[in-house]
């Protein structure tokens, strides 16, 4: 029988193994792929992006809503989804119901530092970001190179 999930799987053009890399992904995955872009005066200090998480403050950058800010109430790892607190959608019958959104079309303003793990985390991969800046042997290539920047091979006979 065929795995749905490959852990050799890197990377693909095309959408649809995207689509199915996303769908068939592992819990411990799947939350690598709840991360949002930060905000600038955050960057230097955390990177790009991180994963989110409940407690993090956010703004919307697209769609309808865009320019709300809240807090991450829920985070759904099935659905790939965030919902925000203070943003509902209000049914017929007057009811209110949460919008979940993209995470890729959040932005994190502020960061919940309560949680002891991702502080955790955050301090290591600083550490691994600094080790890849200082140490050289970090090269596409680990073999010698020739004058022509060809990996020396050796000749058949």
């Amino acid at each position: 029988m065929k795995q749905k999930f490959s852990t050799r799987w890197i990377s693909s053009k095309q959408a649809r193994k995207q689509r199915k890399y996303r769908a068939n992904a592992p819990l411990h995955l799947r939350h690598k792929l709840i991360s949002a872009n930060v905000n600038k005066e955050l960057r230097s200090k955390y990177g790009r992006s991180i994963s989110l998480r409940k407690g993090d403050k956010v703004k919307v950058m697209r769609g309808k809503l865009k320019g709300k800010e809240g807090k991450v109430d829920k985070i759904n790892l099935k659905k790939l989804r965030v919902s925000i607190e203070g943003i509902q959608k209000q049914k017929k019958d007057g009811t209110k119901i949460n919008i979940y959104f993209n995470p890729s079309k959040l932005q994190i303003k502020e960061l919940n530092l309560e949680d002891k793990e991702r502080v955790k985390a955050i301090e290591k991969s600083k550490e691994i970001k600094q080790g890849e800046k200082k140490s050289p042997e970090n090269k596409k290539f680990s073999g010698s190179l020739n004058s022509g920047g060809i990996k020396d091979v050796p000749k058949k006979k």
